[in-house]
């Protein structure tokens, strides 16, 4: 018998829900203030580059209406189960044992829509916070939804006091540097250390001449973080191989590959692992016992099955 699980039908406490990842040593945010600009693509890229640095980590993909964390770690067939003994939710688990969480997990479909208000996501994402067994982890990022609205300010709430840091992407534009602002706005008033800028799409390298084509803007993200005075992470460049391995759930692959973009994307973890060499080199604790998968995750409203 599968049980059914309702993320909405245990409440969470209104205070801060940061005591629920407390064996996690470095917890991230990945804010972007527009859609389009490849936020999910970095979410799950510092993840993966954490994990090829032998960090153990995890991706909380809250971004509701537009879940792509499984598809990019090939885990779109996955499901979410609970364990028996204490109800939690238990992560898929992906590429370099990355652990994941998302909405899509709990849908009947590709095709299905999210069509719920305000209220009930930011009910299911404080459940996916408090009702989630991540256990000991390194590294969790968590991918925000777009724009500084009710999703965003929900986890950022939630976790008030938990976070170490966000990490603002960006394409090197000015219509994206006037939303930047917005977002190291929004983390400063949240009390969010800013980690830095990632531009994504910083240029595009021609396979065939070997020119470096800067299409939207020279340094524009570079520029966009001195001006808002956070650290500049570094420039992704467009690699048309990307999005093949992207389509096919193997970003893995790809970041092992010695390219360019591959090359730029693992600086910035090396980059942020410096940052947070002090948290990441706490003592952990001791390992916990792996708990017995039983049962499915299932949305609001569907019945029990026998």
């Amino acid at each position: 018998m599968s049980v059914k699980v309702n993320i909405r039908g245990q409440a969470s406490a209104p205070g801060s829900l940061a005591h629920v990842l407390k064996g996690v040593k470095l917890k991230l945010v990945t804010l972007s203030g527009k859609g389009g600009v490849g936020k999910s693509l970095v979410t799950a890229s510092v993840a993966l580059g954490f994990a090829m640095r032998g960090y153990s980590v995890g991706i909380l993909d809250g971004d509701v209406y537009g879940p792509t964390i499984p598809k990019m770690l090939g885990l779109s067939d996955s499901t979410l189960y609970v364990d028996q003994k204490t109800g939690r939710i238990l992560p898929a688990v992906g590429p370099l044992g990355v652990k994941v969480v998302s909405i899509e997990f709990a849908l009947p479909s590709d095709d299905t829509a999210v069509i719920w208000r305000a209220p009930l996501v930011n009910q299911a994402l404080r459940d996916f916070i408090a009702q989630v067994e991540w256990g000991q982890l390194d590294v969790l990022v968590v991918d925000l939804p777009p724009g500084t609205g009710d999703a965003p300010l929900t986890i950022a709430q939630s976790l008030q006091g938990g976070l170490d840091g966000s990490i603002i992407v960006t394409i090197p534009t000015e219509i994206s540097r006037r939303i930047v602002v917005k977002a190291v706005d929004f983390s400063r008033k949240l009390n969010i250390r800013v980690a830095g800028v990632v531009e994504n799409m910083c240029c595009f390298k021609c396979p065939g001449d070997g020119k470096v084509y800067y299409i939207f803007g020279k340094e524009a993200g570079k520029r966009i973080a001195e001006s808002a005075g956070v650290p500049f992470l570094g420039g992704i460049p467009m690699d048309p191989e990307l999005s093949h391995y992207l389509d096919s759930g193997r970003l893995h692959e790809f970041l092992a590959k010695d390219t360019e973009t591959s090359r730029a994307i693992l600086a910035v973890v090396d980059k942020l692992a410096e940052m947070y060499k002090e948290k990441l080199a706490q003592q952990e604790q001791p390992k916990e016992e792996k708990p017995r998968r039983i049962s499915l995750l299932k949305l609001p409203g569907e019945e029990e099955e026998e």
